[in-house]
């Protein structure tokens, strides 16, 4: 069974040393629980192969999602092979602290199948990687095993009494056997005691006999078996006679309980035999699924995203694509874990090579973050193809096949190189190898020599992985090869920052423009002779200090604009601000102001109703009366119809809707609209839902409580796709009332009104004021929930409804939907 990964299409180089990539994976196992888990991690290399990439990127970010809700305790898996071995062995008998290591195992590997069988809702149906991962294990079963072995080896590798029960006989008898040799001894010791002859009044063991010690000149005065001396001599150690046969039995049970011991060891590595398939396959399994734990925490704490590969499906913001090469934000990790360690913070780089260029030349001073940003660049690279997250916002790579790098000092003393001899072997190297899908990272290409000399084999080096169409990142002080970056399509210069008022490096990495070495501002600065300095700048050409001021000046444009722009971002922010605060504000007070008339209306309303009830009351005919007050409350809840949609168009057309919706989606905004769309009317300049299509050119449009029929080009745009109504409500007394969170939003009113647990009269006045609302609303029925108790909940109600001026037909509604406990109310229309 194999413990490591299975990693198809390695690498054909990934330049390890030069990159560090053996000190990152060290950093990752050892954030893994188990040695398994460490081992895989350790062997970890990158691939070519896409879809071995994608699943192990899969593994992992699947892995943060259960690391969130409370991860799993890999803690006790090991690699079980040789124990299974020697357990396939018949008659053989693992040792019980060996079992304890099984049991905890097979424990370790039971809970993984309980949870991937039902995992947690945190990742329940958004795990399939790690479902493929662990679907073998399913059909095994380990419970049984476990509910036999659990419980029966203590932790100091005994067994405990209840291992069977003949071994808890046996030690029942061992224990009585014990107390009878204890109180034969004492009986001796005390018969010896008065007369001085014992040496000290205890009991001891000799050649697993239990004796007392009694002093040399009497040890004929006892009558017993002598089971050696003390050192000295002066003591010897008496096994009395009335013992002698306690002790025989005590050492007959002893044999008997290492016999039973052995028997039931034999029994315990039996059934752990008989479970080696799944036992081992769990190894395998918990092995890799510790490691993407690991590499989850790791992307935990440093912020990783899953990084994509050119070739794959478009991304998801087409409009902050970049070219195939792009790394946003991104940082090494190890030069960050040694920043945190020394409570500093990292800066992060963009390092992206735009469509149609694959090669960049990285220049500027020293310490100013060359070399970081080339082996960022590599790592990240390396991290990716390992099917590991990466630490920056945004990354995006080619697929290589190999990792070519030459960093830092080659010299070799064992073959007689200088430094500029094994790097100008590493680089030949590469030249010969590196084709369009190899990554190339050179670190100050042509140094070490004659500067003109190496200046010119620099360029041509350079060409040469250009016509490769190698991916190439090259650091270097050479003009030339910033000349050369500038005429060439395919390359990119690059340009690393360095403060020269503090002598520090900025570490960012500008793109597109070539960096000042600044060797001689540097050393002027640092207090070096200025007749020296002066000498220095004599000895450059013309062209190369006027090269020297171009950059300086480019540099100082390019700082200028970064900060102008900064506080445009920053004055735009404030403004975007204060015109949402003010747009708030405005949509405030006006609905407070709507809200105030609304009151206001009621009151009006409310004083009139109770007033033609007075004037009906003083009416003594009864007939005509009632005739009248059911004439005069539909005329009333007419009125009140009419009234509240020319209040609510009134309102609607003094009321702009709001200015965010600027970030609709167009295809939303130009589809045809559909029932339960939010949409925006020209007519009143407001947002409404439709309810449905009357035809194909004629909607029913709800806005507020309003509900009007509208045609196909008063529609100006789609808002918003189809919602469901509100699934949640609250009760307020024992009412269900639909629940919104800001009333410009309240055209939905529900259907249900729930009374259970209301008085008669409670219930009927909130029945009153609901049949009301789902009038004024035009709803064509609702439904009243009485439930069923005694019934006179639902036979008041019900006689109620049968009067009330609103309402057409009441049914009771079929079992299954409520029966006898809810009434059905159709209301005209």
């Amino acid at each position: 069974m194999a413990f490591l990964p299975d990693i198809p299409s390695r690498l054909a180089e990934i330049g390890a040393k030069a990159l560090q990539w053996l000190e990152l994976i060290e950093h990752l196992s050892g954030r893994a629980q188990s040695p398994l888990g460490k081992s895989w991690l350790t062997a970890l290399q990158p691939s070519a192969d896409a879809a071995w990439i994608d699943s192990q990127q899969q593994r992992n970010a699947e892995m943060q999602r259960l690391l969130a809700s409370g991860g799993f305790d890999f803690r006790g898996i090991f690699d079980v092979t040789e124990m299974l071995d020697k357990a396939g062995i018949e008659g053989a008998a693992l040792e019980a602290l060996e079992l304890r290591a099984m049991i905890v195992h097979a424990e370790r590997v039971e809970a993984w199948r309980q949870i991937v069988r039902t995992p947690p809702d945190a990742v329940r149906e958004q795990w399939p990687g790690i479902e493929a991962l662990s679907s073998p294990l399913l059909s095994y079963d380990l419970g049984d095993l476990l509910r036999s072995l659990t419980g029966k080896i203590e932790p100091d590798g005994s067994l405990s009494d209840n291992a069977s029960p003949e071994l808890a006989r046996i030690r029942r008898a061992m224990a009585q056997q014990h107390r009878a040799i204890e109180a034969s001894l004492r009986r001796a010791l005390a018969k010896l005691s008065d007369d001085g002859s014992t040496q000290d009044a205890l009991i001891t063991v000799r050649g697993e006999r239990f004796v007392i010690p009694v002093k040399a000149e009497f040890k004929r005065k006892v009558g017993g078996v002598v089971h050696g001396s003390s050192s000295s001599g002066q003591t010897v150690f008496v096994e009395p006679l009335e013992t002698i046969e306690h002790n025989n039995e005590l050492t007959r049970l002893l044999d008997e309980e290492q016999a039973e011991v052995h028997r039931i060891l034999v029994a315990m590595t039996r059934a752990v035999a008989a479970q080696a398939d799944a036992l081992l396959l769990g190894a395998a399994i918990l092995a890799e699924a510790d490691a993407h734990l690991a590499i989850a925490r790791f992307a935990t704490e440093f912020a990783c995203v899953r990084p994509t590969f050119a070739g794959d499906a478009a991304p998801a913001h087409p409009e902050s694509a970049g070219g195939d090469f792009e790394l946003t934000a991104a940082r090494h990790p190890l030069l960050e874990m040694r920043l945190r360690a020394q409570h500093g913070s990292i800066v992060p780089l963009a390092i992206e090579l735009p469509p149609g260029k694959t090669q960049m030349i990285i220049s500027g001073p020293n310490t100013g973050g060359k070399t970081v940003a080339l082996k960022t660049a590599g790592i990240l690279a390396l991290m990716a193809q390992s099917g590991l997250p990466i630490p920056a916002d945004r990354a995006r790579l080619p697929l290589f096949i190999a990792i070519y790098a030459d960093i830092g000092d080659a010299q070799s003393i064992e073959q007689s190189l200088s430094t500029f001899s094994a790097h100008l072997v590493n680089v030949s190297r590469i030249a010969r190898q590196a084709d369009h899908d190899s990554l190339v990272l050179l670190d100050e290409l042509g140094s070490a020599t004659d500067p003109e000399e190496g200046a010119a084999l620099a360029v041509a080096v350079a060409e040469h992985f250009l016509e490769r169409r190698s991916w190439c990142i090259i650091t270097t002080h050479l003009t030339s090869l910033k000349v050369y970056a500038a005429k060439h399509e395919g390359v990119l210069n690059a340009a690393v920052g360095f403060d020269e008022a503090t002598l520090s490096p900025t570490y960012d990495l500008r793109l597109g423009v070539p960096g000042a070495s600044a060797g001689l501002n540097i050393a002027a600065r640092l207090g070096l002779d200025p007749a020296i300095v002066a000498n220095a700048r004599s000895q450059m050409t013309t062209q190369q200090i006027d090269i020297g001021r171009f950059l300086d000046d480019l540099h100082a444009q390019l700082t200028a604009a970064s900060s102008e722009r900064e506080s445009l971002d920053a004055a735009q922010r404030s403004l975007d601000a204060e015109r949402r605060r003010l747009d708030q504000e405005g949509r405030a007070e006006q609905q407070a102001r709507t809200r105030q008339l609304e009151r206001e209306l009621a009151a009006l309303i409310e004083s009139f109703e109770a007033q033609l009830r007075d004037t009906v009351k003083a009416i003594g005919d009864k007939t005509v009366a009632q005739k009248i007050a059911r004439d005069s409350a539909l005329r009333i809840a007419q009125l009140k119809r009419e009234f509240s949609a020319q209040f609510q168009s009134t309102v609607v057309a003094h009321n702009p809707p709001p200015t965010g919706g600027a970030n609709a989606k167009t295809a939303d905004r130009q589809r045809e609209p559909k029932a339960g769309d939010l949409v925006r009317l020209q007519s009143l300049n407001r947002e409404g839902r439709i309810v449905r299509a009357l035809d194909a050119k004629t909607f029913e449009v709800s806005v507020g409580a309003m509900k009007m029929r509208v045609p196909r080009s008063d529609i100006a745009e789609v808002l918003a796709s189809a919602e469901k109504p509100p699934s949640e409500s609250k009760r307020r007394g024992g009412v269900t009332v639909a629940s919104a969170a800001n009333s410009a939003n309240q055209d939905y009113m529900t259907s249900e009104i729930n009374v259970i647990g209301r008085t008669a009269d409670e219930a009927e006045s909130e029945v009153d004021r609901f049949v009301e609302r789902a009038f004024l609303a035009g709803l064509p029925r609702i439904r009243v929930v009485h439930g069923v108790g005694m019934g006179i909940l639902r036979r008041t109600l019900r006689e109620f409804l049968g009067k009330h001026p609103h309402v057409t037909s009441i049914t009771e509604p079929p079992y299954n939907e409520g029966g006898q406990g809810a009434t059905i109310v159709e209301l005209r229309q």
